[in-house]
């Protein structure tokens, strides 16, 4: 099975992954909330309220969202956390957009920023932050250990990372609905809906390839982050991972 770095969402660009990942979500912005409930029936509302939960039984005031997209999961730490800011970061422009005008309808605009950047080189100063959150997002980085490292070098001492990442059943009576599902009606829906017809093939393509379960708390570990943990939810479709500097 290929490293999930080596899968791209484009296979005839010889541009990097992020340079990939970037236009592609600028192309699905428009449609990419509205895939989201309707890929996930609106579960994975429930998978980011456990994550903020996690969060916020940490008391954080200064909280980075790295792969921040529309900013559901900044949106909804800030409101789970009246004390926080929560600064989203994103190759993306035009899922920032959308997150911006989200964030401006819910009163948020001085709770929740939004500024463009590489997960790989995060343009904060080290310790700055008490809390590093992703939702969906550790399987497009273009080095994993990196970006779990950078994370770690912007947490300060005690910090908590929290990471919502799809992830492939093990089940035998659930994996092959789950591979029916997501290799075909997903990159169906995503052809009708969504103007970039290969998005939603690279969607299923990325979760079977990106590590998973001890092996991705094993790169954390690798990264400095102690007390590594998971726990899955929905049949094993969603996994989040915790770990603390």
């Amino acid at each position: 099975m290929p490293q999930v770095e080596k899968i791209n969402p484009y296979n005839d660009d010889s541009r990097g992954k992020g340079e990939q990942v970037r236009d592609m979500f600028d192309a699905i912005a428009p449609a990419y909330d509205f895939m989201n409930r309707a890929m996930t029936l609106g579960i994975d509302r429930v998978w980011r309220r456990k994550a903020v939960a996690e969060v916020a039984s940490k008391h954080p005031r200064a909280i980075l969202d790295v792969a921040t997209g529309t900013g559901d999961l900044a949106m909804a730490l800030a409101r789970a956390i009246p004390e926080a800011h929560v600064s989203g970061i994103d190759l993306s422009q035009e899922m920032m957009a959308v997150g911006r005008e989200k964030v401006a309808r819910a009163g948020l605009d001085g709770r929740v920023s939004f500024q463009a950047g590489d997960c790989l080189e995060l343009p904060f100063e080290a310790e700055e932050f008490d809390a590093v959150t992703v939702a969906y997002g550790v399987r497009n980085f273009a080095d994993i250990p990196r970006g779990y490292r950078e994370m770690y070098r912007v947490l300060r001492p005690g910090g908590v990372l929290a990471v919502l990442e799809l992830s492939v059943p093990t089940g035998t009576l659930v994996r092959p609905l789950y591979k029916l599902y997501t290799g075909t009606l997903i990159p169906l829906a995503g052809k009708i809906v969504s103007k970039d017809v290969r998005a939603y093939s690279y969607l299923p393509e990325s979760i079977a390839a990106v590590v998973q379960g001890d092996e991705m708390l094993a790169i954390m570990r690798q990264a400095g982050f102690s007390g590594t943990r998971l726990r899955r939810f929905t049949f094993g479709v969603c996994t989040l991972y915790i770990g603390v500097k």
